[in-house]
């Protein structure tokens, strides 16, 4: 396997799941944006975003579908939640929740705030969609009450997913989403050795 990696990005999710279950893989990190700064990563993806996962003939590019994938093909690993358990519907509602709710309102603040020219930067818009985020991260806080995960009673693909999210939030200064109930969940999970050896590799 390989997957194509930029520092910060969406592609940490996936960086960080490899490391969980200790699958073999080849990383390679990129210039951001890679579509400017490495005009050759458009044959793997032509939409120039990252994650890009290469397995044999499979490509995959959206990082929370990458992480689905590694538990379902590279398990049975606690990683997964299984249909016949209680909280699998749940499961699949955080895995994608993580980028399509969570992380997206962010992207449009990282733009309007950093990515644009000067000229064409908004606050307004920045501050709509950084209101639009915590509106909808207050669903994590509320998942969080009286659980040490967001599903299963244990450490899932769904954490990894989520923890992005903060993860990109924080480091954007949105500071109001790291509550002490949120602050001690990711505590928890960063603490692990797969995020500590993913977050070094991924710098």
């Amino acid at each position: 396997m390989k997957l194509y990696h930029c520092q910060g990005a969406r592609s940490l999710r996936c960086l960080w799941a490899l490391e969980e279950m200790g699958l073999a893989f080849e990383l390679e990190t990129l210039p951001f944006p890679p579509r400017v700064f490495a005009k050759h990563y458009k044959e793997i993806n032509p939409l120039g975003t990252v994650p890009a996962l290469i397995d044999g003939d499979v490509v995959m590019t959206e990082s929370s579908g990458i992480c689905h994938y590694l538990a379902e093909k590279y398990g049975p690993t606690p990683l997964a939640v299984r249909p016949e358990e209680k909280d699998y519907g749940a499961y699949l509602n955080w895995m994608y929740r993580s980028d399509a709710t969570l992380t997206f309102p962010l992207t449009i603040y990282f733009r309007y705030t950093a990515l644009e020219p000067e000229a064409r930067r908004s606050a307004q818009v920045a501050e709509d969609y950084k209101k639009w985020f915590l509106g909808r991260w207050t669903s994590v806080e509320a998942g969080l009450e009286g659980r040490d995960y967001l599903c299963a009673e244990r450490f899932t693909m769904a954490d990894i997913c989520v923890a992005f999210a903060l993860q990109f939030a924080t480091t954007l200064g949105v500071s109001e989403a790291m509550t002490p109930r949120v602050s001690a969940w990711w505590k928890r999970i960063s603490d692990r050795p797969s995020h500590k050896k993913a977050a070094a590799i991924g710098r």
